[in-house]
């Protein structure tokens, strides 16, 4: 009598933005494990300068960060956490988050993602939960435990969900960005900075809306965004702009800087 073999377990491949060690969470090799919160515990961020957003995000994003997007080609939408040097400047000293500033939730569901075993079915591939082995808020007998008697614990069974979730919304965002690049729409850009007594200079390029082929878009095709929602997403863009400023600003007071030193990289030893 034929028997069905086993399932192959499933496999990892490619790079994870942020993830140091990424491996697939299993009960053979994660059990008494679980998470604490770290002395640092957004450090695994602290040295970035963009975190990419999902679409249903935008509209709170844009309230706190420049938003740009990652390419012309493929213009997945990106907050803006950092200038010049490779300082986050939402990390605070104590390594925490600000509390007035919006959390991304891809950092939000770290040290987990949701990934396709690239060994299934690419019409219908199983999913497979990693985690960042190399987070530092992983324990021996974590406060909040990976397993549980009888599967995953509750407390790691929100984190599936909201991996889940986030797999979602990040599906409609790829099919966002589909959509406008079909359109003529996104060119590089340049921020500039005035500093006081001063002539305005560049610090920054990025993808962004240009403003007048907005305006200047076809009734059809107008039409067209406003059907499949991009128009909000484009608008928000466009007002996160203002953002530049309060980000330079930001810059200037957590280093002490003034005058050109603000468009400066920072001296380190």
């Amino acid at each position: 009598m034929s028997q069905t073999p086993p399932a192959a377990a499933p496999t990892l491949q490619g790079q994870m933005f942020l993830f140091r060690k990424p491996e697939l969470l299993t009960r053979e090799k994660h059990a008494g494990l679980g998470i604490s919160r770290p002395e640092r515990p957004f450090g695994f961020a602290e040295a970035v300068r963009a975190v990419p957003l999902t679409v249903s995000e935008v509209a709170t994003a844009m309230k706190h960060y420049p938003i740009i997007f990652a390419d012309v080609k493929n213009p997945l939408p990106l907050a803006v956490v950092g200038l010049i040097d490779d300082d986050n400047l939402f990390v605070e000293n104590t390594g925490d988050w600000d509390e007035r500033a919006y959390v991304p939730g891809y950092l939000r569901r770290y040290p987990f993602a949701l990934a396709a075993d690239r060994g299934s079915d690419l019409s219908n591939p199983r999913m497979a939960i990693i985690v960042d082995e190399a987070y530092e808020g992983i324990q021996q007998g974590g406060t909040l435990p990976f397993f549980g008697d009888a599967g995953p614990s509750a407390e790691m069974q929100q984190a599936i969900d909201y991996c889940q979730q986030y797999e979602r919304d990040r599906a409609i965002t790829q099919q966002f960005a589909t959509h406008l690049a079909n359109y003529d729409l996104l060119a590089d850009q340049v921020a500039q900075f005035t500093p006081e007594g001063g002539e305005a200079k560049p610090f920054a390029r990025y993808i962004g809306v240009e403003e007048k082929r907005l305006q200047d878009l076809a009734d059809d095709k107008y039409l067209e965004l406003r059907k499949s929602n991009i128009l909000p997403i484009l608008y928000a863009q466009l007002m996160s702009m203002g953002n530049w400023r309060t980000l330079m600003d930001r810059r200037a007071r957590r280093y002490n800087l003034t005058g050109d030193e603000i468009l400066q990289p920072r001296k380190t030893a």
